[in-house]
């Protein structure tokens, strides 16, 4: 089962879907968002052996390694009942919902719902105009050296006059913020 953000629905990987297509498939994850182990940078594929193989080589010729612990956390993670991720899909709805609208209360403010991870994406660029900021980049510096709130500009996703915020806190947080 694959799980989005505020999303639970059936997923079947491609190769499922298209089983002749097996031998050339690679299915690439990784455990940050699901698990709750942003930072970690935990990635896994699934492929036939011989790409797998391949990808080995390549790999054993980096330094990429990651620690003891956040291997034995990930191979926990995977080999773990579900039930606290579907927990915390709930929860992360609930301040996505919350998150939503309350964003689209602020005058200059737009957002629409996400479909991943924990994050929104607002225009804001009616709100840089009326209150005379330059850009995102300094709208950004302002929340976070005057509010005390982190977003990352939306320039530096390529989207200008736009911030990115995350919801992975708690509501009672997102609530007083």
């Amino acid at each position: 089962m694959n799980i989005y953000i505020g999303v639970m629905s059936q997923f079947h990987f491609f190769a499922e879907a298209c089983p002749d297509l097996f031998d050339r498939t690679i299915t690439i994850n990784g455990v940050s968002k699901a698990y709750a182990m942003t930072g970690w940078r935990i990635g896994y594929c699934g492929a036939h052996e011989d790409l797998v193989k391949g990808m080995k080589k390549v790999q054993g010729q980096s330094t990429s390694n990651p620690s003891s612990i956040s291997q034995a956390a990930t191979i926990a993670a995977l080999n773990g009942s579900s039930e606290e991720i579907e927990k915390m899909v709930t929860e992360y709805k609930k301040r996505h919902d919350y998150m939503c609208d309350a964003l689209n209360q602020i005058d200059g403010f737009k957002t629409s719902p996400g479909t991943g991870a924990f994050y929104l994406l607002p225009e804001v660029q009616q709100a840089l105009e009326k209150k005379g900021f330059s850009d995102d980049v300094e709208f950004s510096s302002f929340l976070i050296e005057e509010a005390n709130v982190a977003v990352i500009p939306g320039s530096a996703f390529g989207a200008n006059g736009y911030i990115r915020i995350s919801y992975a806190t708690s509501i009672e947080l997102l609530k007083n913020q």
